[in-house]
């Protein structure tokens, strides 16, 4: 599997991204820079955290108008595969790639910290190595991540089942614990219609090695290394 890692100005979890990638697959990825104007022959293409372009005017804004995402849009319009954690979910939204928007976290403050996902659907290149309802503990780090769409999108995502990932009480922890930035239906990750581009708040990239604390984060890379090799 051939995968390129884009970076915008204030990207600060690329190799974190190429660490995880590169522990699933032992073959290297491609770091893109964003404004190249051709994408190599890949079959992932995964946005990182961080604060592109300072998050300047909106989280992703920026980003989304870079030349690079010409070809991402591309890349995704021939059924390739595209991943946006955390920054890269934000950038997917202003590009059109995913419906909703992320919002100022409910508690208008910067949240860092480990969270409980459910997975909530199993049909899917990201989530085929978890099972539905598996629990998964995964650090977040965001001020910009409280997921907000219309009830029509909503509805929709709902009932074709693409919502991924949603934040979950953990074991003994309270339920108004569940849900860190407000998000509505406690939705931590969606897919796209075609079930080929998924955006995350949560990052997996940063549980996929014992010294990190846990590995909840390694379903997600090998369920897609081995779906797309």
């Amino acid at each position: 599997m051939r995968a390129a890692v884009i970076r915008f100005p204030g990207t600060n979890r690329e190799h974190d991204v190429l660490t995880a990638l590169l522990r699933a697959s032992s073959q290297k990825p491609l770091l893109v820079w964003h404004k190249e104007t051709e994408l190599p022959e890949v079959d992932l293409v995964v946005l990182p955290g961080g604060f592109a372009f300072g998050d300047y005017l909106r989280p992703g804004a920026l980003a989304a108008l870079s030349p690079i995402m010409s070809e991402v849009k591309r890349h995704a319009k021939r059924g390739g595969a595209v991943v946006g954690i955390c920054n890269g979910f934000q950038v997917l939204t202003e590009a059109g790639l995913l419906p909703g928007a992320l919002l100022r976290n409910g508690e208008l403050r910067f949240i860092c910290r480990d969270v409980h996902l459910r997975v909530e659907t199993s049909e899917s290149i990201f989530t085929s190595a978890y099972s539905r309802g598996q629990l998964l503990r995964v650090p977040i780090a965001h001020q910009d991540g409280n997921y907000f769409a219309d009830q029509g999108t909503l509805d929709r995502l709902e009932g074709e089942e693409r919502v991924a990932f949603r934040y979950a009480a953990g074991p003994g922890e309270p339920e108004e614990r569940a849900n860190p930035n407000g998000s509505l239906n406690d939705i931590a990750g969606i897919l796209s219609e075609n079930r080929r581009i998924l955006g995350m708040m949560p990052h997996p990239e940063d549980a996929t090695d014992p010294v990190q604390g846990n590995t909840g984060g390694c379903g997600l890379f090998d369920g897609m290394v081995e779906a797309l090799a």
